[in-house]
């Protein structure tokens, strides 16, 4: 395999390391332990937090030795914000998110064999441990010059609303974190975000001053659009990791959208797709832009990775279904609940005529130019072609006694519900 590091950065993976010769030579010289942190602040991890998962997996797949540390203690606190302190979450609410974002982990690690991960919370070692030994053991070896300088405190210090010594602690509590887990389990390198540059760093220092080794830090950068605005986000907010805040449809829907500017760098990020793979998905874009092999290909991938193989075939089922090329009648509820999730509505319950369906839900003007589209042949009701100006909806009409697919023309889509 290529070197790891080489081939981390070939996939736009780094954005900052400590000592990289020395970090290239502990990589290449044996197995490291090293561990990556994720703070319980929302029930759900979204598609930001995959960068990491993934990115520790490929450093397990070349040999290393991963713990997943879920942040049972920081995730009582928050990371500060650039603007505002952050709402403080009730203990049972965070213990009850620890547990959510476990179970998103464990899918896209390894648990066994020579390289096996480990899953940690940081609570275990914080929660008995007392303000005059938190102070004295981990607080002497900060200096309040280098906390004060961490862009985000300085900015909130310039603020209106200032910061809070409990927000302004939490660099020292995720600094001790890499202390914890080097004495534990011999942890000599975290990765994360690179807006965790300066909480890294806290935590290389601490083990530098408490233990006087040198261990290390890697950061992957922001992932941007092309144009440079922020990815990740949606109209209806983040795209969550969790299928029921954003269903694998949707999750689905959003890789496939994705631009032909950007899907090559995203196939990179988020497959494990080699780089002969990605170099004829690449191609196909140049030369095939409208087949979106890649976007198909990624959407595919990275649903697979996240929500499984049958959740992915669902999907794409569905996918298909809608648009006519499949029988909406076999979807079960949940895919096909999610499928409809994001397009018009309008209520309905059985004996609602079509005409009055068409244009309630918007994907016709008016009920004359309903009338219009049905007398030309260009009205579904559940991919059946809608026959009769006065045809009404039918129980049997509702799929699971709630859904109804309208369609217009061939691409044109809304969805009749019966709540």
């Amino acid at each position: 395999m290529t070197d790891i590091l080489d081939e981390l950065q070939w996939r736009g993976l780094v954005a900052q390391s400590t000592d990289e010769a020395a970090l290239r030579s502990a990589l290449s010289e044996g197995t490291v332990d090293y561990y990556v942190g994720f703070d319980p602040t929302a029930p759900s991890l979204h598609i930001g937090n995959l960068v990491q998962i993934l990115t520790a997996r490929r450093l397990q797949d070349a040999g290393h030795r991963p713990t997943a540390l879920v942040g049972g203690a920081t995730g009582l606190i928050g990371d500060p914000k650039m603007a505002g302190e952050r709402t403080l979450n009730d203990p049972e609410v965070v213990a009850g998110w620890v547990e959510r974002i476990r179970g998103q982990i464990e899918p896209l690690l390894i648990w066994d064999g020579p390289n096996a991960a480990t899953m940690v919370n940081n609570l275990d070692w914080t929660s008995g441990l007392s303000a005059i030994a938190f102070l004295r053991d981990i607080g002497k070896h900060f200096r309040m010059s280098t906390m004060l300088a961490k862009d985000t405190v300085a900015r909130r210090l310039s603020s209106d609303e200032g910061i809070s010594f409990t927000e302004f602690s939490y660099q020292v509590l995720q600094g001790m974190d890499f202390l914890e887990l080097y004495r534990r389990r011999g942890v000599t390198l975290q990765t994360g975000g690179s807006d965790q540059w300066g909480n890294l760093l806290a935590g290389v220092e601490l083990v530098r001053k408490a233990e006087g080794v040198s261990v290390h830090a890697l950061t992957t950068p922001l992932i941007t659009k092309a144009d440079g605005t922020k990815f990740g986000k949606t109209e209806g907010g983040a795209v969550w990791l969790d299928p029921d805040m954003t269903s694998p449809y949707a999750f689905y829907q959003f890789w496939l959208n994705q631009a032909d500017a950007d899907v090559v760098n995203y196939l990179k990020v988020f497959t494990f797709r080699s780089r002969e793979e990605i170099a004829e998905l690449e191609r196909e874009v140049a030369e095939r832009p409208f087949a979106r092999e890649a976007q198909k290909a990624l959407a595919g991938d990275v649903t697979t990775l996240v929500h499984g193989a049958a959740a992915t075939e669902a999907v794409i089922t569905a996918s298909q279904a809608l648009f006519g090329r499949g029988e909406l009648d076999g979807l079960d509820e949940r895919t096909l609940s999610g499928a409809v999730s994001e397009l018009p509505r309008v209520t309905a319950k059985a004996g609602d005529l079509v005409v009055d369906l068409l244009a309630g839900s918007g994907i016709v003007a008016s009920k004359g130019e309903a009338r219009r589209a049905i007398k030309e042949g260009g009205a579904y009701v559940n991919n059946v072609k809608v026959t009769a100006e006065d045809q009404a909806l039918t129980t049997e009409d509702l799929l699971h006694g709630r859904f109804a697919v309208l369609r217009r023309g061939k691409k044109t889509l809304a969805v009749a519900a019966s709540e």
